[in-house]
C-alpha cells in the first residue's frame, strides 16, 4: 500500500455503542457504512478555524457529527453528535453549546422533516447551523428563515469555504458521486467504472471481477457528466497515476491509486483525489485530457487552518477544495 493511502483517514463509524470513533478500516468495511466528510474555513473566536460537517450511514444508524477546530489547530476541539434513529425524534431538532477560546459556539440543527431519499447526507427540508459573536458563522441547507429566526443571528461578514471533502462509497465495479468543483458552480456527476478486457483476437471486454491474470486485463473509465475523460488500459501496470482534464472552462487534476484493488487480498479501497485549478485564462469548453499534473505526494488529506490559508477571499491561480474519494469494493 502506498503512503497516500496508508494515511488515517479518522472517520466515526457512525455512534456505534458508546458513540466511540474509529479510524479502523476493517470497522467501516464490515458495516457496510457511507461516510461523508466535508471541511469548511470561516472565522470562530477571532480566529480562522475549520468547521468539519460529518454524515454517516450503515444498515443500523445514521448520523451527523460537527466538529470545530480548537485552538493551534487540535482536531475536534468541541463536537456534536446526533443520531437519527427513528424512535429519537427529538434529537433531530436541537442545539448546544461549546466555549471556544473563551468564546461561545452554538450549534442548531432541525432534521424532523430532511428528506434523504436514500442518501447520506439530506436532499431538503433542513438546516444545520454554527453560530459565534451573534453570527451564522457555517449554515448548511434550504430552511434558512427557519434557521436565522430560531438563531437570531445575522449572516457572518465573511463566507465559510469549503476546503475539503471526503467520501466513503461502496460498490463491486463502478462507484459514483456528484459534487461541486466550485462554491458558485453546478454539481458534476462522476462516475469510476472498472472493468476488465479479454486478451483474444475478437478483442471482447468481460465485466467479471478486476484481476491481473486469467487471459484478461484490467482497464479503468472516469467519466464526468456522462463524458469519457481518463481511460486506463493495462491497469495492472498503471495502478498508480494522474492527468488533467478539463470540465467547461475549468482543468481539475485527478489522481489514482488503485493498487489494493488489484494486489491486496481481503479488504480493498482505492483512492481517488480531484483536485480543481482556477485558471482565468483556460478557453476550453468542453471535456478534453491532457497528462500534466504535480506528484501525489504533494497533498495532504486533512488540512489544518494554517494550511487552508486565510480566512479572506480566495487569490491566485489554484482552487483550496480537493475532493477525496475512497472506493471500497466490495464482492
Amino acid at each position: 500500500m502506498s503512503r497516500f493511502m496508508q494515511d488515517q483517514i479518522g472517520i466515526p463509524a457512525c455512534f456505534s455503542s458508546g458513540e466511540k470513533f474509529t479510524d479502523d478500516p476493517a470497522a467501516i468495511t464490515r458495516s457496510g457504512q457511507s461516510v461523508f466528510m466535508s471541511v469548511y474555513r470561516t472565522k470562530i473566536a477571532d480566529q480562522c478555524r475549520l468547521i468539519t460537517i460529518t454524515w454517516c450511514k450503515n444498515l443500523l444508524l445514521h448520523g451527523l457529527s460537527v466538529s470545530v477546530e480548537g485552538e493551534k489547530g487540535e482536531k475536534q476541539c468541541c463536537t456534536c453528535k446526533v443520531e437519527l434513529k427513528p424512535w429519537y425524534f427529538w434529537r433531530k431538532q436541537g442545539s448546544k453549546r461549546f466555549v471556544v477560546d473563551g468564546k461561545a459556539v452554538d450549534i442548531f440543527w432541525d432534521l424532523k422533516a430532511a428528506k434523504f431519499n436514500g442518501e447520506t447526507e439530506p436532499i431538503s427540508d433542513y438546516y444545520v447551523a454554527v453560530v459565534c459573536d451573534e453570527e451564522v458563522v457555517l449554515f448548511l441547507g434550504d430552511l434558512k428563515k427557519d434557521a436565522y429566526r430560531k438563531t437570531g443571528c445575522r449572516p457572518a461578514l465573511i463566507d465559510p469555504v469549503m476546503v475539503s471533502r471526503k467520501e466513503h462509497i461502496f460498490g463491486k465495479k463502478k462507484f459514483s458521486t456528484k459534487v461541486k468543483f466550485h462554491e458558485k458552480g453546478r454539481f458534476h456527476e462522476i462516475s469510476i467504472e472498472c472493468k476488465n478486457r479479454t486478451i483474444n483476437s475478437t478483442g471482447n471486454t468481460s465485466n467479471g471481477n478486476i484481476s491481473s491474470g486469467g487471459g484478461v486485463e484490467p482497464e479503468m473509465e472516469i467519466r464526468i457528466d456522462g463524458h469519457l475523460v481518463i481511460h486506463v488500459k493495462h491497469l495492472q501496470w498503471k495502478f498508480r497515476g494522474n492527468e488533467s482534464v478539463h470540465v467547461n472552462k475549468a482543468r481539475v487534476e485527478v489522481y489514482w491509486d488503485v493498487h489494493d484493488w488489484l494486489f491486496s487480498p481481503g479488504l480493498r479501497h482505492a483512492l481517488f483525489i480531484f483536485k480543481p485549478i482556477i485558471s482565468s485564462s483556460s478557453s476550453l469548453s468542453s471535456l478534453s485530457s491532457t497528462s500534466s499534473s504535480p506528484p501525489l505526494s504533494s497533498f495532504t488529506s486533512t488540512p489544518s487552518s494554517s494550511q487552508a490559508g486565510s480566512c479572506d477571499s480566495i487569490e491566485g491561480g489554484s482552487s483550496e477544495f480537493s475532493l477525496f474519494l475512497y472506493a471500497w469494493k466490495v464482492e
